[in-house]
């Protein structure tokens, strides 16, 4: 039996007058249905409800997103490693990664329905925090890695390494390390279909400091050098913990990769349509 299912953003009231007719189009062509916690607070009518860390155990043939940017990438960490392919449905304002509108929703359904949707794979951080040799925590990131301060007037100090070789000592806000997706603090816009990972320094002490692109082959490790100060590590913006003098924290490539359900727009559609750039 085919299978899907639904996750969806928390606090979107719209959610209540959409998910009626989805649940019923599913029905309709023979889907058994997994809902996570935050759809099935909207309606359940005889799917199964699992937390959105099981969805990925279940291994539906695919996952129906709905909401934003940073609902993909919670949906991401939860099923990527399951080599679950995901269906992003916008219903926010902006968004790069969720880039199918909900007006084309049921159509793109169908085209999943009868196999004509295409798949495009996009690599995964793997970011670990180490201290003392140990690694405390170890999380995946579709979108970024973020070090930054945590008191206003201090700026952190890291020291940047590739592949174990020193580049160079900077202090700053603090540094971010970003897929070719990421619009982060001012980098570079890299074509999704690019192999590299970009280290951008934010608000840098020295003006020499610029935005470098890597192969996402590459190793990076950031030394934090904060003295008693402590900085803070975010993934994705979602996840994060306190780090502190000395702790290392090392970005590679992931093992899996993030596989979403696209229509057949370009890279630069999209770029159009959320920058609203100017046409011909």
């Amino acid at each position: 039996m085919k299978s899907a299912a639904i996750i969806s953003k928390p606090s979107k009231p719209e959610l209540a007058g959409i998910l009626p007719d989805l649940l019923a189009w599913f029905r309709q062509h023979d889907y058994h249905l997994y809902l996570d916690q935050e759809t099935a607070g909207y309606v359940t009518d005889g799917a199964e409800v699992v937390s959105r860390a099981q969805v990925g155990d279940k291994h539906p043939d695919f996952v129906l997103v709905l909401g934003g940017d940073g609902t993909l990438l919670s949906a991401a960490r939860a099923v990527a490693h399951a080599d679950v392919p995901i269906l992003a449905v916008n219903l926010g304002s902006l968004g790069f990664l969720t880039e199918v509108p909900l007006a084309e929703m049921y159509d793109t359904l169908e085209a999943v329905n009868r196999g004509h949707c295409p798949l495009e794979e996009r690599s995964v951080i793997q970011c670990q925090l180490i201290r003392n040799d140990e690694c405390l925590m170890q999380h995946f990131a579709l979108n970024d890695v973020v070090v930054n301060k945590s008191a206003i007037s201090r700026l952190v100090e890291f020291d940047l390494l590739i592949d174990g070789h020193f580049v160079f000592n900077y202090r700053a806000d603090g540094v971010i390390v970003s897929t070719p997706y990421s619009l982060a603090a001012g980098g570079p816009i890299l074509m999704p279909s690019v192999d590299a990972f970009v280290v951008t320094p934010v608000c840098p002490h020295s003006l020499t400091h610029r935005p470098l692109v890597v192969t996402d082959r590459a190793k990076i490790e950031l030394l934090i050098e904060t003295g008693e100060e402590e900085a803070f590590l975010s993934i994705d913006g979602q996840v994060g913990t306190p780090v502190q003098q000395d702790d290392r924290v090392i970005c590679q490539r992931a093992g899996h990769t993030v596989k979403l359900m696209r229509i057949r727009r370009t890279f630069f559609d999209v770029l159009r349509n959320k920058l609203k750039w100017g046409q011909r």
